[in-house]
């Protein structure tokens, strides 16, 4: 079984992923992580020297490679959703899980952030709100559950989740 996670910057994606991953025994990877360890660089100096198209190349290529690995956990990077071949193979190979969460809480964990391209020289809470409208159909139409993340601890978002997994068949106790 694979599990893909899905959602918006600053949701968190990969310390739930981790936390999953371990207690469901499957091997966690983080793709925009990869990317950097693959370019030697990371993300922003791909976005300054590729733009956003050379970026989402990666991308794509990324997910492939990795959606085809068996016993995996991805948390996918908050835009993997915007290209319909992304969309598609999460969706065809394995169960994608949607985090979702309230705009405050977004822009709460990104106020310190200097490592998202995007949220770079803009208004944050403007950039975020225009990508949550953006991007949540995109979310919604690629995941098979939809959890939403609280101010609650990892751990009780984790269990949760697992909980939920167990009682849609997708896993055995």
């Amino acid at each position: 079984m694979n599990i893909f996670l899905v959602g918006p910057m600053g949701v968190g994606k990969t310390t739930i992923g981790r936390s999953l991953a371990r207690q469901l025994g499957l091997k966690f990877y983080d793709s925009d992580q990869e990317i950097e360890r693959r370019a030697g660089a990371d993300i922003s100096w791909i976005f300054d020297v590729e733009g956003e198209p050379g970026f989402r190349d990666r991308e794509t290529q990324m997910i492939d490679e990795l959606t085809q690995k068996d016993g995996v956990l991805i948390a996918t990077g908050g835009g993997s959703v915007l290209r319909q071949e992304n969309r598609e193979m999460l969706h065809e190979r394995g169960v994608v899980i949607f985090l979702d969460t309230s705009l405050e809480l977004l822009v709460k964990r990104t106020e310190k952030d200097k490592k998202r391209p995007l949220l770079q020289n803009a208004d944050r809470e403007e950039v975020l709100t225009r990508i949550k409208r953006e991007r949540q159909p995109l979310y919604e139409e690629t995941a098979h559950m939809q959890v939403f993340v609280g101010e609650g601890s990892s751990k009780k978002i984790v269990t949760g989740i697992v909980q939920t997994l167990h009682d849609e068949g997708y896993i055995e106790e």
